[in-house]
């Protein structure tokens, strides 16, 4: 394709790396309760599924159970008032970003993430002057897999989402980005419970690293 119309990102797992705080909030948490750390891996394929994934993880508790909306405020409060301690771009992002600023490509963001957690995140990394949309579950209708949040992105940002491109590590962001008429990209280096079944969801394109996003990009 040429110079897409517009960039749109996933949050976690797409663009930045925020598991690490995931990890470690979940883990300060279960030592309050004298339970030992879980291993990295265990929690870290879980974090775009976002808190409720971690309480499940971390505590086996849903949202049915009694003790799930105490362990769920408790591990949101830890994790807003640390969110940007480890969390960072993933390695080369900074590149693709620039390189899209330099083409004068808008790009910006659209994530389940609630906006409570979204606009600290992005002002500690620096990040909120820079994109020209971001989108959270409190500003639509509809979440993902729903095209809702990725056609007032690419408004917000305007350009014709027909021309636009999103990067997501999860099927619904795939499912989204193909309902609202852009080509998809798959980040299979994101969180993903099963890298395997990442070819069944069809996405347009798949990378394995920023770097190769970069390529690709440089390419159309």
């Amino acid at each position: 394709m040429s110079r897409p119309s517009v960039a749109l990102f996933d949050l976690d797992g797409t663009l930045i790396d925020t598991a690490p705080d995931f990890i470690r909030c979940l883990n300060m948490i279960r030592a309050r309760y004298n339970l030992p750390s879980l291993p990295h891996q265990r929690i870290r394929r879980h974090v775009s599924d976002g808190a409720k994934a971690m309480i499940r993880v971390g505590f086996d508790l849903l949202p049915e159970d009694d003790d799930y909306f105490d362990r769920h405020a408790e591990f949101l409060d830890l994790y807003e008032s640390e969110i940007a301690v480890e969390t960072r771009l993933f390695p080369g992002m900074d590149k693709v970003l620039q390189w899209l600023e330099v083409q004068g490509v808008p790009w910006g963001i659209v994530t389940n993430k609630p906006r409570r957690f979204t606009v600290p995140l992005l002002a500690a990394l620096d990040l909120a002057e820079r994109c020209d949309a971001v989108v959270c579950p409190d500003d639509v209708d509809y979440r993902k897999p729903h095209p809702e949040p990725l056609l007032l992105g690419a408004h917000l940002a305007k350009a014709n989402p027909e021309g636009g491109v999103y990067v997501g590590d999860h099927q619904r962001d795939i499912e989204s980005g193909r309902r609202a008429g852009m080509t998809t990209i798959a980040a299979r280096y994101g969180y993903i419970a099963e890298p395997a079944d990442v070819p069944s969801w069809e996405a347009d394109v798949t990378i394995d690293s920023a770097r190769e996003l970069l390529a690709w990009l440089e390419q159309g």
